[in-house]
């Protein structure tokens, strides 16, 4: 992937510049947005990927010079050393036969290592860090609201991770050292895990938002009166102030979804109260409608 242009930026960007792009795209295309497009959900995921490395100074750094293979610049420097020596010392020349080679020479000599020529024709193996594994685990939305522990297999192995409260949908963690093994004696590649967070029939998440309905009858919204309604940790009894419109909105501070690694912090809580007009009434309570009207 090439992240400038999927962050539609140039590569002279300037870091506020990456940040705006991810910002304007990161509203377009969350998940909570476009529940049912599936096109919208990867290009989240490959934003947010962007960003991780355009935004970090020295992962930026690495890409331009590397491109795909920038998480391997190291250990290509390093690889490009000791063939620039070898070859030196039994030619009497640089790399790929002169000062002159190019950086497409030095590609195609990382290419050739990961394909298994890793030899330094010093009798030494260089070594390779493994590739990353991808996968992802289901959640219900009042799963994520809370830190817990979950076992997971990938490959065949089982891996105990901790999910911290606050995830989002589509967000991906990454799990150092538990991908592919690495080639002769590198390090393990790393386990990212996306998240798929199922809708919740009552409340609807927004960032560190909810958003839910309540119904109140037509006298509680008349009159003014109390109702309970349904919080993430417990119920909670709300007062409504007399001569409540449809659709008025209160908002609930602190009692929303709990914020990623922000310990005791959270996001609030707004309800749209719904007025519920009575049916099947009696007719005396149809005369008493009648004489409120005429008042």
């Amino acid at each position: 992937m090439d992240y400038y242009k999927i962050l539609g930026i140039e590569k002279t960007a300037t870091p506020a510049e990456v940040k705006a792009a991810y910002r304007k795209l990161a509203r377009k295309l969350h998940p909570d947005l476009n529940p049912n497009d599936a096109s919208a959900k990867k290009k989240f995921q490959e934003i947010n990927e962007a960003n991780e490395v355009l935004s970090d100074p020295e992962k930026r750094k690495k890409y331009d010079a590397y491109g795909k293979d920038w998480e391997h610049a190291e250990q290509f420097e390093n690889a490009k050393r000791q063939e620039q020596q070898q070859r030196s010392s039994t030619r009497g020349g640089g790399f790929g036969g002169g000062a002159g080679a190019s950086e497409a020479d030095f590609s195609d000599f990382f290419e050739s290592m990961f394909g298994g020529a890793a030899n330094t024709g010093r009798g030494q193996r260089v070594k390779f860090r493994g590739e990353d594994y991808n996968t992802s685990l289901e959640l219900q939305l009042l799963d994520a609201a809370k830190s817990f522990k979950q076992t997971i297999n990938v490959n065949g192995k089982s891996i105990r991770i901790s999910v911290p409260a606050g995830v989002e949908n589509g967000q991906t963690l990454k799990i150092p050292g538990h991908g592919g093994p690495g080639v002769n004696g590198g390090p393990n590649g790393d386990l990212y895990l996306t998240f798929s967070i199922a809708n919740h029939p009552k409340f609807k998440r927004l960032g560190n938002d909810l958003y839910a309905s309540e119904d109140i009858d037509l006298y509680t919204a008349v009159l003014g009166g109390e109702h309970v309604i349904d919080t993430l940790d417990g119920k909670v009894k709300l007062k409504v102030k007399p001569e409540t419109q449809n659709g008025t909105v209160v908002k609930l501070k602190g009692k929303g979804f709990p914020m990623y690694k922000k310990e005791g912090q959270f996001g609030d809580l707004y309800v749209t109260f719904s007025l519920h007009i009575p049916t099947n009434l009696t007719d005396k309570q149809k005369a008493l409608f009648e004489e409120l009207s005429k008042l």
